[in-house]
Parts: C-alpha cells; structure tokens; sequence
C-alpha cells in the first residue's frame, strides 16, 4: 500500500478530510490511513441526498476489510455519503439469469468479456458519460476497445487474468502441463471443475485443440461428450467452494483464476498454478451500469472511486487479480507486482485466446449441452453403469471369501 509520511497523515486524520500534495503535484483528499483520492474531483456532490447504491460483483472480488485489509466501499460511504449495498454472485450466468428475470434492481456490476457483449446486444447496460469517469484515462491502451465494447461505451476495465491449472505438489505424481491432466484418472475423486458452462467448456476444448468459442451446435456436443467422459475423475464441481478445498488438501488439482490461485497459494505452500501448454482462456472483468439503473450519476462515481490508484492497489493486493491501470501496479508489494502468474509473460499471452459473445443458438445449445453433462450419472448411463457392475462384482467376491473363511475357521475347531 501507499504510505504518506507520518506527521502529514496524522495532521490529516485530525482534520478530517484534508487535502494533500501528491509527488507529481496533484492534490489528494486523504480519506483513510490507506485511502487517498483525486481532490479535483466532486466526491461530496451526493452528500445529505440519501443516495444508495446496490453493487453486484463477483465474491471475494473485493478489499473488504478482513484479514487486515483495506475497506474500500467503507471509504467510499465515509468520503460520498452514499451507501452501498453490496452482493455478490459466483458466475457470469447466474447474474445474468438475475438481470434478465427483473427480479432485482443493481447499479453496478462487474460481468466479464463475452457476457458484457452479450448484455450490450440484448440492450441490458447503460452507456456511460466518461465525464463522471475521468479516471477511465489511467485504463491501459492494452485494455481499451476491445471486441465486446469497442468504443469502451459501456464498460470500465476493473481486473484481468489467465486461467490454469491449481495443483498440491504433495498429491500430484508430477508438474501437469497440460488440461489432460484434469481426465488423469489416477486422480479419480481428487479433480475440482468449473461449476459454470463457459469455462468448463472452453478447457475442454482447449483439450481437444479447438478454440474455446464453438462455431456450431456439433462442436458444443462434441466438447461436451469430453466433459462426460471426465466425470469419473471429478471430486465436485465448485466456484468459490475451491478456496476451502485446495487450501484445506482435499483435492489434487483444479482449473481456476489465476488471481485466486495467488490467494490459495498463500494460504497453502504447498499449492502451485500452470498455464497448460495448450494455452487457455484470458479474460477482463469490467464495470458496468445495468439499463434502468436508479442511481446512475452516483454508480459512475463509484466507477470512477474504484479506478483511483490506491483504491485499486488496495483491491489487487487483497484478491491477487491483476490491474488494468499501470499506476496502481507501481504501489502493489514486489512479489505480486512482479508475480508471473499475476503478470505473465508475453510469451504466455500469446497463447491465449477471449471469449466471444456466441450466437443464441450456440448459447442456447451449450446450456442444454451442459445440464445434460451435469446430470449424466443421475441417468444411470455412461461410467456408472461399469463402475456399478465394477463395485458388484468386488463386493460378491469379498461375500465369497468372507464365506469360505468362515467355513475354514469352523473346520479347525
């Protein structure tokens, strides 16, 4: 974290908000200990106006305050006067699903890549005015127009990262290096999975070296098969139920974030992450404000909050993600600034592939695809139906022996 000098800051506190020269001139509103924010811009305007905001975003995606971290909204309540309401969810399609059923009613979300093209097609985002997001300028050209915002209309880069591979170097037989080694049944009962179709989907077909965007209903059924033919092996399918499985030594091995492998890591030393040689799926998460959201004004304050340098160098160095804005890699700790995983190398980038937004009818045929895969042991069909058999036959020759034992035993006595 950015420190200030000591008899500044404690003359700040005392002030209250205070301003304060930052090195390249520009003046500072000190906030908290830890939080320091643009004074040229009007955060107080909201002020008296009992103005709330519903904030919808990934779990643990956030500097909440624990484990001695930062409380960036708490900040964000105590600099604007408005209060957050915030919630989370675990996929790309459950926040969808929610948005679209009308059920609930958000001002800011943070959906990913394809889904943000998805939500601009189906008119679901508002268009954003850049002039309550002046931060926007710190966003990185690398992460600017990209395919599903091209004109960055309704998105605000937040974070962005590489998918790979989780293992526990005390459970595996050797380093994987490729997405096979999630069919590996010598780690039957010991392999997580993608509880979401996108990224389930996308290693499978990484797999099978095609890209991670079907083209056609026979490529989604084709993928889906390679799924089912890795059911044997997989222990659960899990979104955030893998932070207490592979810190905890449940499971051997597990695709996920490369961000959230940096906190499980830290958890467990004995936890490494691979990029498959394959190559795999990279991603950004962004911003955006939902159509008809109640609040607009004050979610694009909230937008523009979140891009500051120290709010967004408190947030990385909680969750591990990797930042989007060059400053706020400069104040981030040297290991997970210069981390490989947080920040791989160029080499390693070029060997990923984004999603897309798909047709409807691929969505559509993946969707069905993906329930069908999920409830294919539930059918009595496919390996269940060996491994019953299997478990059958084993347990009528223990019957057997277990017989015949006991007739020998009688014999002697």
């Amino acid at each position: 974290m950015k420190k200030f000098v000591c008899v500044l800051l404690c003359l700040c506190m005392a002030a209250g908000l205070a301003a304060l020269p930052a090195a390249a001139g520009e003046e500072l509103i000190q906030v908290t200990d830890d939080i320091a924010v643009s004074a040229g811009y009007d955060w107080t305007r909201f002020k008296g106006q009992n103005v709330s905001l519903n904030v919808y975003n990934w779990g643990l995606y956030i500097s909440d305050g624990s484990d001695e971290s930062v409380d960036v909204l708490a900040a964000f309540q105590e600099l604007t006067g408005i209060k957050v309401n915030y919630t989370t969810y675990d996929t790309n399609e459950s926040m969808y699903a929610k948005l679209k059923s009308g059920g609930a009613s958000y001002d800011v979300i943070v959906p990913s890549d394809y889904m943000i093209g998805k939500m601009v097609n189906e008119d679901m985002l508002e268009p954003l005015d850049m002039a309550n997001i002046p931060n926007f300028a710190s966003i990185g050209a690398a992460y600017k127009g990209q395919s599903y915002d091209p004109a960055d209309a309704y998105s605000v880069p937040y974070m962005w990262g590489l998918v790979g591979i989780v293992y526990n170097s005390t459970m595996v037989s050797e380093t994987p290096d490729s997405w096979a080694a999630l069919w590996d049944e010598q780690y039957a009962n010991s392999v997580l999975m993608f509880n979401n179709s996108r990224d389930a989907f996308a290693i499978a077909a990484k797999k099978l070296g095609m890209s991670l965007n079907p083209r056609s209903t026979e490529d989604v059924n084709l993928i889906a098969e390679e799924l089912k033919a890795q059911k044997y092996v997989v222990q659960a399918y899990v979104m955030d139920e893998i932070f207490d499985k592979m810190e905890g030594g449940e499971a051997a091995l597990a695709p996920y974030y490369a961000g959230d492998a940096i906190v499980m890591m830290d958890e467990n030393p004995d936890l490494g992450f691979v990029i498959p040689k394959e190559g795999t799926n990279y991603f950004v998460d962004a911003m955006c404000i939902p159509k008809g959201a109640k609040n607009k004004e004050a979610a694009e304050m909230f937008i523009n909050y979140m891009c500051e340098v120290d709010v967004g160098a408190a947030n990385c160095d909680f969750i591990g993600y990797s930042t989007p804005i060059d400053a706020v890699r400069g104040e981030l700790p040297e290991e997970l600034a210069n981390s490989p995983i947080a920040y791989p190398s160029a080499a390693v980038l070029a060997n990923t592939e984004t999603f897309e937004a798909l047709p409807e009818e691929i969505n559509a045929a993946m969707d069905r695809a993906w329930s069908d895969m999920k409830s294919y042991d539930e059918n009595g069909s496919g390996w269940v139906v060996p491994v019953f058999l299997v478990s059958a036959m084993g347990l009528a020759a223990f019957n057997i022996w277990r017989r015949r034992a006991k007739r020998r035993r009688k014999e002697m006595y």
